[in-house]
């Protein structure tokens, strides 16, 4: 697996420019050589972003996430998972991680290599979550930003995919 305190997020200069600073990163996929920067994907769009881990009793919420961004990424919601092992769960092999994500639960939405989430190593993206919202106490804590990247609502690891508290507020995001 990619040394976490190594793990290194590159900023791209063709993103667009309405887009946040703290978006504009190329973030390393889970299990791939590619990236993929939010400003480049997601500019303007909402995002449900989760902080994961493959061996937590909430990991069966991958298949919740999968329907919401099965259900919602034609209205424009974008669903991104970063897998952590800041809680000590997460498999320790990067390939074991695609695994449990794609082959168990049918993960199609974008996942991103393993980093930190929370404290002071958190990658980019969470270090602004963390500033607005709160950083997460566990894994699959929920953030729905809206499409200028501000925190609309967080939600704990407790809140399952399918709860209507989540969903009324990604419906009312996308209206």
């Amino acid at each position: 697996m990619m040394s976490l305190a190594l793990l290194s997020f590159s900023v791209s200069a063709s993103a667009a420019s309405e887009c946040p600073d703290f978006l504009n990163f190329d973030l390393p996929r889970l299990h791939s050589n590619d990236t993929v920067n939010l400003c480049e994907v997601a500019a303007g769009k909402p995002l449900l972003v989760v902080n994961t881990a493959s061996h937590c009793g909430f990991t069966k919420q991958f298949e919740g996430l999968e329907a919401l961004h099965q259900q919602y990424k034609d209205a424009g919601l974008y669903v991104i998972g970063f897998a952590s092992n800041d809680f000590n769960q997460e498999a320790a092999d990067e390939a074991e991680v695609a695994r449990v994500c794609q082959e168990n639960f049918g993960v199609t939405f974008t996942m991103i290599s393993p980093s930190f989430v929370k404290g002071s190593r958190a990658n980019p993206v969470f270090q602004a979550i963390n500033a607005q919202s709160k950083e997460p106490g566990w894994n699959f804590n929920k953030y729905l930003l809206d499409g200028q990247g501000q925190v609309v609502e967080h939600f704990s690891s407790r809140v399952k995919p399918t709860d209507k508290k989540l969903t009324s507020a990604i419906e009312a995001l996308l209206q």
